[in-house]
């Protein structure tokens, strides 16, 4: 199957033969915008861990509640990388709640999230809503199309939730975060959530990490020194580094089922000096 680039117009071929983490965490969420090897391996996920698609809500859950903080701080420009098929309310439609005129630029690099890209791309007049389509480590050419839409001599805040966990160390993780934050102005934040090991037993981060694997996926779940990493050179702002339902509760909605589950994830949101 294919989907036409947006940018050059060319064919993108969409991989069915293996998962893809944007497919699965739609299907995570209850999506439909997903493959037969999606739910095949979020089965077998779910049924090693029922909990998994209430882990997924609370980890959006984050993504709007650091969104409308930053957004309250001041924040009006948004670089999104590892976007995922559009689950409303997306990025643009927090931020845009909160100041109409942001600006948000989007990337992922499944064709899946491509032919999804038009409902991405509605947001207020006064705003402004880009997609780009690239793999998370060409930095380069995410910023340079990114650069068409965002001013990069001002404040951007960047999104990177449930991105990290696919990329291994030796795959470059902390060198492209380092250039994605060399490349923002001072007073921009990173905004981040990552799946951890830390809250659960050895085995059973394990046992989804060797599912992930046999599923042809990298998973590179971070303890809490390795995560802290991304964010050398930034200022952590309060709370700190806290799993996804302790950072800020009081600015969104709880998500149903939450109360008996832990997220394993560690989010945090920084800023530039």
């Amino acid at each position: 199957m294919e989907q036409q680039d947006s940018g050059t117009g060319t064919p993108v071929p969409i991989d069915t033969s293996k998962p893809h983490p944007a497919r699965m965490y739609d299907w995570f969420l209850g999506g439909k915008d997903n493959y037969p090897v999606d739910e095949e391996l979020g089965r077998q996920l779910v049924s090693f861990a029922p909990v998994i698609p209430v882990m997924a809500r609370m980890n959006r859950a984050f993504m709007h509640r650091a969104t409308r903080w930053v957004a309250g701080q001041g924040a009006r420009q948004f670089l999104d990388i590892g976007t995922g098929i559009p689950t409303e309310p997306n990025l643009h439609q927090v931020a845009q709640e909160v100041a109409a005129d942001a600006r948000v630029v989007y990337c992922d690099n499944d064709p899946i999230v491509l032919a999804h890209a038009g409902a991405l791309l509605r947001g207020t007049p006064e705003g402004a809503v880009d997609y780009v389509q690239a793999d998370a480590r060409d930095t380069a050419a995410i910023v340079e199309h990114a650069r068409e839409t965002l001013d990069f001599d001002r404040p951007v805040a960047l999104s990177l939730i449930a991105l990290l966990h696919f990329i291994g160390d030796e795959d470059g993780a902390y060198e492209l975060v380092e250039r994605l934050k060399d490349a923002l102005a001072p007073g921009s934040y990173l905004i981040m959530s990552h799946l951890t090991p830390d809250f659960h037993p050895e085995e059973a981060s394990r046992k989804v990490r060797d599912l992930y694997r046999a599923g042809g996926l990298t998973m590179d779940m971070r303890n809490r020194e390795r995560f802290a990493r991304f964010f050398e050179g930034l200022e952590v702002v309060a709370p700190g580094i806290v799993a996804a339902e302790e950072w800020h509760p009081e600015l969104g909605e709880p998500v149903p089922g939450q109360e008996s589950v832990h997220s394993g994830a560690y989010v945090a949101v920084a800023r530039k000096a």
